[in-house]
């Protein structure tokens, strides 16, 4: 059955500055339209965070659990009863209401960075080349290339797990481009150093740490605790703002987890999570048309599953239209109009609620005060309500920032102290690159020959990637000793060339006795054509003599 949660009171339009005069209406969100989906828009300082707070508390009583990212550090003090301060008992008065009955909530802390919560992880390959050429601020060249290295890491059997890895495997396709071209396509050098430097720029950033295992298991996130509270889990997300594509790429990873791991399950007396995305401006700014549409699936869909998600941003500007009109309950805090894009803010704020005869909206939602707003929420057959202007009630939590003693305390007694801590490192793309790198340098062209068969792990290339050059063939004709020849190794195509010329003038390169001796003027003539020939320029020409021919070997 469905459970009312008290979010506010309404104001009479009588006597907007007194909720105490006239009829005090709850404006409640009902439990079972909670997984509609919201927003809470608003300007700076006019209330969003309390109203976050209220809401999220609301959720957990119920036995709902929360995520929420806490960018300025305040939704710490969840964790802690709240009190009676001057300020809270004049607003109580001005409500006509009693004060809360002061209680905590189960929270669980988190932190990408591992300093004020338990360290939150995902793999390279369950992010996944969307979400990571995001993050890494790739263009649609670079993005190819790196959905490549994904699509030839699975081919081969690589795990790109943490940051290492996916170097590895960019370097790899770098050093061996030639060899994946024909099946993959073309891999540039530049879409790679492009790659490169963004991952150099994320690790400097701290980002690095979020790559790699043990990875977060969703199921840690929807607990409840012994007295049947939902755990509100709180994002340390001061640090992690300041990387702004950090930030938002972690948060859409969450959703798409949530979105793949949990089952359908229909509508629900009560969501199963409420996951709330503050600073959501950010997840929009700059975003590809492919990663829009992406979001909207996963907006559009992910209620059935039972989650309901809620954007905290000042302006619904910032929300593009298509993920806008899924949102059915809206809390609206004060907007100022100070300049021409912010008169057509308020004006199209105004007009996303359903209208009241009793209000004028735009005019409204300049005058409202700290802790007021416009609400609307869906009613018991999934329709919006007419709008009305309310206070938000007051916490029952504390409101502020705890000290980092108390949360270090929080912490270490948390359902999941120990899971996250230590780092598991196991063999992945990295290693075996590396492995497969040592393996080939530590092989010499004579043990080759004399082996006269592939590498242990039955990959020949093993020695095309350490040398850059093909892999010797198996069944060889036997060396020549140093008697046997005067002329130094050259590269592969030096050498095919160096035979044919030994073809045409005999044994003028020397290959005929077996006692060395000085070379006439003839030969010397002869040996510095082929070296010419296996330079740059002679390879091109003899490219354009015997092109044909050598095509058709």
């Amino acid at each position: 059955m469905s459970k009312p949660l008290q979010i506010a009171k309404s104001i009479t339009p009588t006597a907007p500055n007194s909720a105490a005069a006239g009829n005090r209406v709850e404006l409640n969100l009902l439990s079972d339209w909670a997984n509609r989906h919201g927003c809470i828009t608003g300007a700076t300082g006019t209330g969003k965070t309390v109203t976050l707070q209220v809401m999220a508390q609301a959720f957990s009583n119920i036995g709902v659990p929360v995520f929420m990212a806490d960018v300025k550090g305040d939704l710490s003090g969840m964790a802690h009863v709240g009190q009676l301060s001057p300020k809270m008992q004049q607003r109580c008065a001005q409500m006509a209401i009693d004060p809360p009955q002061w209680q905590a909530c189960p929270v669980t802390f988190w932190d990408v960075f591992g300093k004020q919560g338990h360290p939150v992880r995902a793999t390279i390959s369950d992010l996944g080349p969307l979400l990571l050429g995001r993050m890494l601020n790739l263009n649609e060249t670079q993005e190819g290339v790196l959905q490549l290295a994904f699509k030839i890491a699975d081919d081969h059997g690589l795990l790109l797990l943490d940051a290492k890895d996916l170097r590895a495997m960019l370097q790899h396709l770098g050093e061996n481009a030639s060899e994946y071209q024909t099946e993959y396509g073309n891999i540039s050098a530049a879409s790679i150093g492009a790659i490169q430097r963004g991952l150099l720029a994320i690790s400097e950033q701290g980002g690095e740490q979020f790559f790699g295992e043990p990875m977060l298991n969703i199921d840690d996130l929807m607990q409840t605790d012994v007295h049947g509270k939902g755990i509100v889990n709180i994002l340390a997300a001061d640090q992690l703002l300041q990387s702004p594509r950090l930030y938002s790429t972690f948060l859409l990873w969450m959703l798409s987890e949530l979105y793949e791991h949990l089952p359908e399950v229909g509508d629900v007396d009560q969501p199963k999570m409420v996951f709330f995305f503050d600073e959501a401006h950010l997840l929009f700014d700059e975003a590809p048309k492919i990663l829009l549409q992406k979001i909207e699936q996963v907006v559009r869909l992910i209620r059935s599953k039972g989650v309901g998600i809620y954007f905290v941003t000042q302006n619904p500007l910032d929300i593009p239209d298509t993920v806008l009109g899924q949102l059915g309950n809206r809390v609206q805090h004060a907007l100022r109009a100070y300049t021409p894009r912010d008169q057509k803010a308020v004006q199209a704020a105004a007009e996303t609620f359903r209208p009241n005869p009793a209000l004028d909206t735009a005019q409204v939602i300049s005058e409202l005060g700290v802790g007021e707003a416009l609400i609307s929420f869906l009613d018991e057959k999934g329709r919006p309500n007419i709008v009305q202007r309310g206070f938000v009630m007051p916490p029952a939590s504390q409101i502020g920032a705890i000290n980092a003693d108390e949360r270090q305390t929080i912490i270490s007694n948390s359902i999941v102290a120990g899971v996250y801590e230590k780092t598991v490192d196991r063999e992945s793309a990295y290693e075996k690159l590396k492995g497969r790198a040592a393996q080939g340098s530590s092989t010499t062209p004579s043990q080759a020959t004399t082996q006269g068969q592939p590498s242990e792990a039955g990959d020949d290339s093993a020695w095309g990637r350490s040398t850059g050059k093909s892999a010797p063939p198996t069944n060889r004709q036997p060396e020549r000793t140093n008697q046997q020849t005067d002329q130094p190794q050259q590269g592969s195509s030096e050498g095919g060339i160096g035979d044919t010329l030994k073809d045409m003038f005999g044994n003028l390169l020397g290959g005929g006795g077996g006692i060395r001796r000085r070379d006439n003027v003839a030969e010397t003539m002869v040996k510095s054509a082929v070296r010419t020939i296996g330079s740059q320029v002679g390879r091109e020409i003899i490219r354009g003599v015997l092109g044909s021919m050598l095509k058709r070997r």
